[in-house]
């Protein structure tokens, strides 16, 4: 354990975050999400949910401000239903972290897997909510 980390955090993680570049991308996936044959490494984070960790890992993880949006979703495939409480929840969650966030932006389903696809790392969550996974755009570590 190190103090300041959230638990919710695995080793695997840390390092993974740590080691993406400005411009990387790190998917939280739901459990329905192919996280493992797109071909990105996959991190297990089995039984958390992907609103928890991303309240775990913002704090640690600047993002993209020259990027439209650093915080992508999938879209709901027309004739579906999605929870629109977890977009709120995420956008909340992001504002709360980094206030200047702009609004979360959706994309159709195979457009969120070839981007998937491309990129840093996959994060496998426990989240059965449908329509839950998001992609996070690193930017440049603020300067203490």
């Amino acid at each position: 354990m190190l103090v300041g980390i959230s638990p919710l955090i695995s080793p695997a993680l840390l390092e993974s975050l740590h080691r993406m570049g400005h411009g990387d991308e790190v998917v939280f996936a739901d459990a329905h999400f192919p996280s493992e044959s797109l071909g990105p490494p996959c991190l297990r984070a089995d039984g958390l949910q992907i609103a928890d960790l991303l309240d775990a890992v913002l704090p640690l993880f600047a993002l993209d401000t020259y990027v439209d949006s650093p915080a992508t979703m999938m879209a709901t495939v027309p004739g579906d239903s999605a929870d629109p409480g977890i977009e709120t929840s995420y956008q909340q969650t992001l504002t709360k972290h980094w206030p200047e966030t702009p609004p979360l932006e959706k994309i159709d389903r195979f457009d969120f897997y070839a981007r998937a696809a491309k990129a840093f790392t996959i994060v496998a969550s426990g989240d059965t909510a449908k329509y839950a996974n998001i992609i996070l755009t690193k930017g440049v570590t603020p300067s203490a």
